[in-house]
């Protein structure tokens, strides 16, 4: 930890710092911001990170004015991950904290804009007057209809920050994305009333969005539910028959949450808990309607229980579901929760799920 007596700052750091891996950041510019912060000091990491975040989109400026794109989407990438980190930790009604938000996104659509083959920024109509606001990148050199994968992460979330940790595994692999907020996250409009299953509706309403383009193999979607974002992902497959596969980091996060209260409740232990949970849902039904392959990514130092996942997917398996279940081990890296420690590693491994999965079936042919 940066600083052992203030787990807080230090678990954000290290999702900074871990970014360097995917081109989010650099380990000398973190390192040279965390010597300028004072542990506790609120003011102090809203500083030293708009700092550098304000010195990288300057210099990504200026080497698109001298012709350099390559270094200039570097440095737009690390200042839109930069400003998202500045905000964090200041109160909700400090009006720089939607400044820092608003000069994340102009980062974000300046990389989005200007990398090759060129992205968009969509809104995807969904009901009451609400949308999802996207990114929509087209995998370089991918045929006349590509896999696609739609990305969802939890409530506090921002799609600007799926840009760094999942644009280059995706693209390597031939597989465009659609990086979302759903309704009341980042830039989409929080729904008065919203319920549960709004949600899952929302994100089929991206599924029809990306069925009426051409450039989109239907047969071959694939839903990403990143960290707490896995309750959304797992609800929408349940709810949506038309995703070829399903990745729920952290395991089904709903599931999760009932047993962690139940436990936190009777004070029994974890693994009875999950046991009687998955018997209830089983009794109602409810366990999983989910007809694709899943795969449930976990960490050996998740907040969550181990035992958890592993009893989650064995009854799942029974169920009849094709379910791959990764444990990443300390040993490893990746072990902390969302692969926080080592998004490389984690990214790695679902991004080779995916595309193998979407490999499997067949491709759909050009109009």
């Amino acid at each position: 930890m940066q600083w052992p007596d203030n787990e807080d700052y230090s678990l954000q750091f290290m999702r900074v710092l871990g970014s360097a891996q995917e081109g989010g950041s650099t380990v000398s510019e973190c390192f040279l911001t965390a010597s300028r912060i004072v542990p506790g000091d609120d003011e102090s990491w809203y500083l030293a990170w708009t700092a550098v975040a304000d010195s990288s989109k300057a210099r990504g400026d200026a080497a698109l004015e001298a012709g350099h794109l390559h270094s200039a989407l570097g440095n737009w990438l690390r200042a839109s991950n930069y400003y998202r980190a500045s905000e964090i930790f200041l109160k909700l009604d400090d009006s720089r904290r939607a400044d820092a938000l608003e000069r994340m996104r102009v980062c974000s659509w300046l990389v989005v804009s200007h990398q090759r083959p060129g992205g968009e920024l969509v809104r995807i109509p969904c009901f009451d007057d609400g949308f999802v606001e996207a990114y929509f990148l087209p995998a370089p050199g991918a045929p006349a209809r590509a896999p696609v994968v739609i990305c969802v992460g939890g409530s506090g979330h921002f799609k600007d920050e799926h840009l760094h940790t999942l644009m280059r595994q995706a693209h390597a692999r031939g597989l465009s994305l659609l990086l979302t907020d759903l309704p009341g996250q980042g830039a989409a409009p929080r729904i008065k009333g919203l319920v549960r299953y709004e949600i899952e509706t929302a994100i089929s309403c991206c599924v029809d969005y990306l069925i009426a383009r051409s450039d989109i193999d239907e047969q071959r979607i694939a839903i990403f539910g990143d960290g707490l974002g896995a309750a959304y992902a797992s609800r929408a497959a349940n709810l949506d028959d038309r995703f070829a596969a399903a990745v729920c980091d952290a395991g089904i996060w709903d599931m999760h949450q009932n047993v962690t209260a139940t436990q936190w409740m009777s004070g029994h232990d974890g693994h009875d808990a999950v046991a009687q949970e998955i018997r209830r849902l089983r009794r109602h039904g409810g366990l999983t309607s989910i007809k694709c392959p899943i795969l449930m990514t976990f960490g050996e130092h998740d907040w969550l229980d181990t035992r958890h996942a592993v009893a989650l997917s064995a009854a799942l398996r029974e169920e009849g579901a094709d379910v791959t279940l990764k444990i990443f081990s300390a040993a490893e890296t990746a072990a902390a929760h969302g692969q926080s420690d080592n998004p490389t590693l984690g990214a790695e491994f679902v991004f080779d799920w995916i595309a193998a999965r979407l490999a499997a079936v067949p491709a759909q042919a050009a109009a």
